[in-house]
């Protein structure tokens, strides 16, 4: 199965899952925008988990972002992370969603820093802030991939506007981490973008000179 999104010819999101046999649905989750930019769809990590159910955001009418998670049989439950924002930009983006139906993710408060959660498969959120976290607008704990074991790997963004890397396991236990020749300079630094179920991490690091190079880190 496939889980993405689209735009139609009106420049409105809508997301769509598409099935081995090639049967292609289209959904839209209850209070999407309809206007140029705002719509549904699907997140771009892993948010498509092996039961069929998907994660992602939605763009009301006034471009504020909410979560939301479809199930196999087409039921879409929305959600907001305690803290969200309720300003255009703010808000709820999830970041992936694993085997056990737990969904991790970012949320853009008042004051447009992000916060990073968990939601578990009844609707109980935790969120959390990676040691160094900045607090400013642009700064803070984003989004990151979750695994089979619900550990999160991720980026965070300090007060200065360097990349580090997180990971953060299952009980709430956060470790941070700095690719070797990661730059140090604003927009600089390390990105984890994905973690396996042993634990491997993938993603890139931006150096001195704002060259990117991919890594991988190794249990």
């Amino acid at each position: 199965m496939i889980s993405g999104l689209y735009f139609d010819s009106s420049s409105v999101l809508h997301g769509f899952i598409l099935t081995p046999d090639g049967t292609f649905t289209s959904f839209d989750a209850p209070g999407a925008g309809t206007g140029p930019g705002q719509g549904t769809g699907a997140c771009s990590v892993d948010c498509l988990n092996p039961a069929g159910a998907t994660a992602g955001e939605y763009i009301d009418a006034s471009n504020v972002f909410h979560g939301f998670v479809r199930t196999p049989d087409g039921t879409i439950t929305s959600f907001d992370a305690p803290g969200a924002g309720t300003g255009p930009g703010q808000g709820t983006l999830p970041g992936g969603i694993n085997q056990a139906g737990t969904i991790s993710g970012e949320y853009i408060d008042a004051g447009s820093a992000a916060h990073g959660f968990v939601r578990d498969a009844n609707g109980a959120i935790t969120t959390f802030d990676a040691p160094g976290a900045g607090t400013g607008p642009g700064q803070g704990t984003l989004a990151g991939n979750i695994n089979a074991t619900g550990v999160v790997a991720g980026p965070y963004i300090d007060s200065s506007g360097v990349l580090h890397g997180y990971e953060r396991a299952k009980h709430g236990a956060l470790t941070t981490f700095d690719v070797p020749g990661a730059g140090t300079g604003p927009g600089q630094g390390t990105n984890p973008f994905c973690n396996n179920p042993a634990g491997a991490i993938t993603g890139w690091y931006i150096d001195s000179s704002g060259v990117f190079h991919g890594f991988l880190r190794i249990p």
